[in-house]
């Protein structure tokens, strides 16, 4: 943390308040750093307690009209911002590089998957429908309104600073509720540019808020009695408190968190496919995904593809994510990089066998960037600290099955059950896989299992708290409330019942 910076030495980003931009008055601000330079690029406010209680009030208040705004109108509006999107994917791509290192067309990949959630918005019309019983009982109708909840929070992680809101906010606001979004402070600036684009596109005034800070602003979210809803999305214990605050504060919250995904390698599946789909799926992103695939179990005669697999990971370029040619950037942090590197350090000295050492990489003309290269480690058991944290950077850990039924058994065992894959040409062991893993999301001959966004994401067990995850038809219901309507219309007087019969 640092003072508050002087005029003109570097941008100061601001909240987005009553659809207004407004400069933070706190004492307390964050740099926000280039992660393969060091260099501050902006500064981002821990805004006061003050500050976001103007926010939720100005949300309160346009929530009166919103709510009862067309959904005709509500959808011209989404339609708008898709537009919108797609016409500035390159700047928001950029954005999202400078603060988050992440490779320009992996930043313009997120962007993409943000824009399928506002595109499944637009359709919020026939999202949003009810339903009628006409003659449920003897002149009785019934009927249900879907009805949006009120004020609703948004927090979000670092890694996907425009897909992870894209999950939250459309979806919310098109439904008719208004929204307070709290971004990640390592790289806010992209979806800020989100939100400008947002109130471009029609948004009126206090619809969609942005507030900036750390835990004392996530935790004043949750706790804020005007809030009705929280969505989160990031680590599991960052999400375990904000479930827990927001459930103790009357709140319906979803809390998306980690995970340890496994890709299966049978031997009778597509040697190329199945390689080269691993080593994009555990080292995109500097496998700083929460849907990374960060185990790979290889069963029975598979496993002799290994030493293939480690030549094809060396290929991989690492470089500054604004070099197209390279494969993965750098990660978000200096912390981030002392973990790793800490973790693949306690994993050697945990017994595993080191394939492939990453730590150390030095880039030429970056040398003070958060670098590390792709690495393997083979020989891993389940409790070793490795296999048991989220490493959260380009680490993949090779387990060994003799069967398939063995790598089911071993991947239930784990607590987490965010995703999981299978790489196999037979459909009779991919549905035998599809119906006895224990885990939310599947792949079949697919490594990262994350659906388009007319489907839910579906994350369960120990990566996920709440009934409801982000987009499809749970989104809609997570955002929204059901009120049901019994209704006699009649020309003549009734006489009295004292029974609860609809005859």
């Amino acid at each position: 943390m640092s003072a508050v910076p002087q005029q003109n030495e570097v941008p100061r980003i601001p909240l987005l308040i009553g659809g207004k931009l407004v400069q933070s008055q706190t004492t307390e601000w964050r740099d926000v750093v280039n992660p393969a330079t060091q260099e501050v690029v902006a500064q981002v406010p821990f805004c006061t307690r003050e500050e976001l209680d103007l926010a939720v009030s100005n949300a309160k208040e346009a929530f009166r009209t919103w709510r009862n705004t067309s959904q005709g109108a509500r959808m011209r509006i989404m339609l708008n911002l898709q537009k919108l999107v797609r016409d500035n994917t390159a700047a928001l791509a950029k954005a999202i590089t400078l603060e988050h290192g992440k490779t320009l067309p992996d930043a313009e990949g997120e962007v993409g998957r943000g824009l399928e959630v506002i595109e499944h918005a637009c359709s919020i019309a026939s999202l949003q429908l009810g339903e009628y019983a006409e003659n449920a009982g003897s002149g009785i109708d019934v009927y249900t309104l879907v009805q949006p909840l009120g004020v609703c929070a948004g927090i979000t992680a670092f890694n996907f600073p425009v897909m992870l809101p894209s999950f939250m906010f459309p979806i919310a606001i098109s439904a008719g509720n208004t929204f307070v979004l709290k971004p990640s402070e390592q790289d806010p600036s992209s979806t800020l540019m989100l939100a400008q684009l947002a109130l471009e596109a029609g948004l009126p005034p206090g619809v969609l808020n942005v507030v900036h800070g750390g835990p004392d602003i996530a935790n004043g979210l949750c706790e804020h009695p005007d809030i009705k809803a929280v969505s989160f999305i990031g680590s599991t214990r960052v999400g375990t408190e904000i479930y827990r605050r927001s459930s103790e504060h009357g709140k319906r919250c979803q809390a998306m968190m980690g995970a340890k995904n496994h890709c299966v390698i049978l031997p009778d599946a597509d040697r190329d496919v199945a390689l080269n789909q691993l080593v994009g799926a555990a080292f995109g992103a500097a496998g700083q995904r929460c849907m990374a695939a960060s185990v790979a179990v290889f069963v029975g005669e598979s496993r002799d593809w290994i030493p293939d697999f480690i030549e094809r990971s060396k290929q991989l370029k690492v470089n500054v994510g604004t070099d197209r040619e390279a494969d993965l950037g750098p990660l978000v942090s200096p912390g981030a990089l002392k973990r790793v590197e800490g973790l693949i350090q306690q994993g050697v000295d945990e017994g595993a066998e080191l394939l492939l050492d990453g730590r150390g990489l030095t880039v030429s003309g970056y040398e003070n960037g958060n670098f590390v290269g792709p690495t393997v480690f083979s020989g891993v058991k389940a409790d070793m600290v490795i296999y048991q944290e989220e490493i959260f950077g380009p680490v993949l850990c090779i387990v060994s099955a003799d069967t398939l039924d063995d790598a089911i058994e071993f991947i239930n065992a784990n607590p987490n059950g965010n995703g999981v894959a299978i790489f196999t040409q037979d459909g009779g062991n991919a549905r035998y896989f599809q119906n006895r893993i224990d885990v939310g999301q599947v792949g079949i001959n697919i490594p990262i299992p994350v659906p388009v966004a007319w489907f839910s994401f579906t994350g369960s067990r120990g990566s996920k708290l709440g009934d409801l995850g982000p987009n499809g038809k749970q989104a809609v219901h997570f955002w929204t409330q059901t009120k049901t309507v019994t209704a006699r219309w009649s020309a003549h007087a009734q006489g009295v019942n004292t029974t609860i019969s609809m005859k």
